[in-house]
Order: C-alpha cells, then structure tokens, then sequence
C-alpha cells in the first residue's frame, strides 16, 4: 500500500502538468469550437453555435486545399526521410574515416529551432543572394524562384523538412539496427540468401517496430508544420504551401475568427488520429489477427 502511495505520488506533478498543458487546452479549444467568437464581428462575445463552424468545413474550400497540399508534403516528406535515414544508419554501421565527426555534423540540424532553419533556407534560395539559385542556374540550367514557381516551392519545403529531420530518423534507426541480433543474418547466409532476400525477410521484420514509430512520430509532426514553411515561402506563391497550420494561423491571428479556428484545429486533430489508426491497423494490427483454420 505505501509503495503504491509513493508511486502516485512521484507521477503527481507529470499528471497535473499533462492535466494543465495537455488536457486543459483541449477542452478549451474544443469549448471554442462550438461557438461563434470573431473579435472583428459586430458582436465579439463568444455565442454557442452548434455544428455551424464545422458544417463550414465540409465546403470551405481553401481549407481543403490546405488539407490535400499537408497530406502530399507528408508523404513525400516521410517516405524521404525514412528512405535515406535508413541509408545513413547502415553507413553508419561501417568502419569508415571520419565517422564520429560525420555523425556530429548529421546532427547538428536537430539542434537548429525551426524558424531559424525556415530563414536560413529563405537565405539560400533567394535569386541574386543566394547560392542555391545561382549554382542550378549555372550547372543545371534551372530557373530557382520559389516565390514565382508553385512546384518548386512545394519541393523545397520538402527538401528543407527532410534536411531538418533525417537525423532524427537516422539516429533511430542506427540504435535499432545496433540492437538487433546477429543470429537470424548468420542463418540466412548460412542458407544461402541474398542481400535482397535478407533485408526483405530478415532486416525489415525486425525492424519494423522502430520504423513504425519512427514515422508515426514524423507523420504527427508533418501534420502540423507551420514555422519553417512559414519563413521560407509565407505559405506562397498564392497558396502553393499554405499548409494546414498556416491556414489555421491566417483565420485564427489576422482573421481572429477564433471559432472557425478551434474546429478546423480540432477537424485536423481528428484526421491526425485516424490516420494514425490507419496505418496502425494496415500495417500491425492487421498481421497480429489471428488466422483462421
């Protein structure tokens, strides 16, 4: 009984932060978003107004759009990331010159906060002042104006993501690759598989959990994006990267259209969750069914 005391009583103040930080925001932004509260509306006090605002989102366009563009540069984004921090782990893996000092700077993006990783790339990509623009112009023959250019806007948020946070999933992957044991690799060669067959039926197996994690961790933070692409493309040209958190900071902040803020907050929460449980049931829950005789 006492040992059960000190136990709640050693978790108390992580539960009452989560309750302060976590849950206690929820409730409000969820309380908000059942009202019609628009500081610039000729009333500005706070009405309740039922499903209205989210009754709004089913044909509000710009924000749908905002929802499609999130979803593609999460896509895109992840499956880099989880590709090439793959890579780098198992390079990592190997005896190689200049390995630790390699390792260190790899890591160093981590520790950049986002808004300055948004403004160091606006400062690589500006036409006339930048180096990026001036050495594809001169090697490669391409035109680099991601204030004019939607594609090319899309593509370097993108690249700029997957610079930012490969070394996350790089360093996950190198402690789970360095935990696995030899012995399922040693009967594989033993029976005469090859690279392929190895990574497909052996690697990628045991792998799997911290993979899964991996992107689920870098799904929910795709989702959510808004400092880095808000300092490199404000969310232009038009709205070639207003992605979702940028279109809820303009109708929240500008706007302060702070109902129809709160449900699209609450609608994107929604999509993350179900996503998640998506690819949960796709990809684990799915396998671990037991079969049928």
């Amino acid at each position: 009984m006492r040992s059960q005391t000190t136990g709640w009583l050693l978790l108390a103040p992580t539960l009452v932060i989560l309750l302060v930080f976590g849950l206690g925001p929820f409730i409000y932004v969820l309380v908000v978003g059942f009202t019609n509260w628009n500081s610039f509306a000729a009333d500005p006090t706070a009405h309740f107004a039922g499903v209205q605002n989210f009754r709004r989102l089913v044909f509000d366009d710009p924000f749908l759009h905002s929802l499609w563009l999130t979803f593609g540069f999460t896509f895109f984004a992840v499956l880099s990331e989880i590709v090439l921090g793959y890579f780098l782990a198992q390079l990592l893996m190997r005896d190689l010159p200049f390995k630790g000092f390699f390792r260190t700077i790899h890591t160093l993006p981590l520790m950049v906060a986002p808004i300055a990783v948004g403004a160091t790339w606006r400062l690589l990509t500006v036409p006339g002042l930048g180096p990026l623009p001036y050495y594809l112009d001169r090697w490669l023959g391409i035109d680099l104006r991601i204030g004019t250019f939607a594609d090319q806007a899309f593509i370097a948020t993108v690249i700029m993501d997957v610079w930012h946070w490969t070394p996350l999933v790089t360093l996950t992957l190198l402690a789970a690759i360095s935990s696995l044991p030899k012995e399922p690799f040693e009967q594989a060669q033993i029976d005469g598989a090859n690279r392929a067959q190895v990574f497909w039926y052996v690697t990628l197996p045991l792998l799997k959990p911290a993979i899964l994690a991996t992107v689920f961790i870098r799904v929910m933070d795709a989702l959510r994006t808004v400092d880095e692409v808000w300092m490199l493309t404000g969310g232009g040209p038009a709205a070639a990267t207003r992605y979702v958190g940028l279109h809820i900071w303009r109708v929240v902040f500008p706007k302060t259209d702070y109902g129809y803020g709160a449900a699209m907050s609450l609608l994107t929460l929604y999509v993350t969750i179900v996503l998640c449980w998506l690819m949960y049931v796709a990809l684990v829950a799915r396998r671990e069914l037991p079969r049928s005789e």
